[in-house]
């Protein structure tokens, strides 16, 4: 896994950015990941090409989407089994990130992985995204917020926007037939203080396939009420 982490990030224009030990620990995480995965659902991809390539450098490419240096801070929202958050903490050390998701036992595991890893400044919360961003010093409060979960951009937008703080940016990781998702999506953008930037495709190393992350920029904080319950993101999208 290492070597083809290591050829992936050099692809990607990467490796001369990222510290010496990344694809070693990032290897790591992902036979952890592999290991944990034989007793708890993180990961329907289970073999280490398939984990290196496809988890880890899909999730390093964020890196050409925007700049995550300087201490700047990120919540990754539904994180699962820690993607694309935690690749981006060991990518970039100087990262302040915060791994959300509503399983309490994959956050536990997360914490521990964090910790095998050595890793400081990251946390695992255990909490539902749009319950949480209502919560003082959560709310218009990222720099960067990151979702690579495969729900409609416009139910996304409602729980991920909130936590962006004026001036930072969302990064939602999709497929490359996402347009018409992105038009669907337009009213709950502006509603929630954003403005979509250009869509960023990149090849994943090795894969032989493009993915696309849509870069949503904040330009106000979000309007009071929002995000609201889940079932009522769901029956009713914004």
């Amino acid at each position: 896994m290492e070597q083809i982490i290591k050829t992936g990030l050099e692809a990607l224009g990467l490796l001369d950015q990222v510290p010496s030990e990344a694809p070693a620990q990032l290897a790591e995480y992902g036979r952890l990941m592999l290991e944990k995965n034989q007793v708890m659902n993180l990961t329907a991809i289970t073999d280490e090409e398939g984990v290196a390539r496809l988890h880890m450098l899909d999730s390093a490419a964020l890196l050409l989407c925007a700049d995550f240096q300087g201490g700047k801070t990120l919540i990754d929202v539904g994180t699962g089994a820690g993607l694309p958050g935690l690749p981006l903490k060991i990518l970039v050390p100087s990262l302040q990130v915060t791994l959300l998701d509503s399983l309490g036992k994959r956050v536990d595991w997360l914490n521990e992985v964090c910790a095998r890893l050595g890793l400081e400044g990251i946390q695992a919360v255990h909490a539902r995204a749009e319950e949480q961003a209502l919560q003082k010093g959560w709310r218009d409060s990222f720099d960067i917020v990151t979702a690579r979960a495969v729900a409609q951009l416009r139910l996304l937008g409602e729980l991920c926007l909130p936590y962006v703080k004026p001036g930072g940016v969302f990064l939602s990781m999709k497929s490359v037939d996402s347009g018409s998702e992105l038009e669907e999506a337009a009213h709950c953008i502006k509603l929630l203080g954003g403005r979509a930037e250009e869509p960023v495709d990149y090849p994943v190393p090795g894969a032989g396939i493009t993915h696309r992350v849509i870069p949503i920029r904040k330009l106000a904080p979000t309007l009071k009420g929002y995000p609201r319950r889940w079932a009522r993101i769901q029956k009713q999208p914004l």
